[in-house]
């Protein structure tokens, strides 16, 4: 094992684990909001405009320099897939975690990105350096697929209220 497990990668790991524990609620209120707007889409779209209504105002208090446009048009056309990325996370999010509950939403997102960043480590993609496959990390990875299919094997839907019954939160 080369990994490091210095007290830095540890704190920057307990704050990927916090933004991490928020993305189920993202699903969950976008679902709800797509309903309420009336289309998956129309979430997606409302969740960016609120996204950028936060962002602001942090540019402004960090003062934050402006952006040099010029240099990222001038980069390579991988620059731009996280907007790409980003939408397509968020309809699907909205769309399936209803579907599918958030526990298993989740963990097929897991389970997708980490297959998809052993490839990109593996190859040095997006700027980043290669980091080759080694047997520890594919088994880690298998596992996560393993977990995944369990969580998804034991979803159990709740069944659907009885007529007349009273929801247990009007309690």
């Amino acid at each position: 094992m080369n990994g490091s497990l210095s007290l830095s990668s540890l704190l920057s790991m307990a704050v990927a684990l916090l933004a991490g524990a928020a993305v189920p609620f993202q699903g969950g209120s976008n679902a709800a909001l797509g309903r309420m707007l009336g289309h998956p889409l129309w979430a997606t779209l409302t969740s960016l405009l609120v996204s950028i209504v936060v962002v602001l105002p942090l540019l402004f208090v960090m003062r934050v320099p402006a952006p040099t446009v010029g240099a990222a048009v001038q980069g390579p056309a991988w620059l731009w897939l996280g907007g790409v990325a980003g939408v397509a996370y968020l309809t699907a999010a909205l769309v399936l975690t209803p579907k599918l509950g958030a526990a298993s939403f989740i963990v097929s997102v897991m389970a997708g990105q980490m297959l998809a960043s052993l490839v990109i480590d593996h190859f040095g993609l997006m700027g980043l350096a290669p980091k080759p496959i080694a047997l520890g990390r594919l088994v880690g990875v298998g596992l996560i697929l393993v977990g995944a299919g369990i969580v998804q094997a034991h979803s159990v839907a709740a069944p659907p209220p009885i007529a007349g019954s009273v929801p247990v939160e009007q309690r």
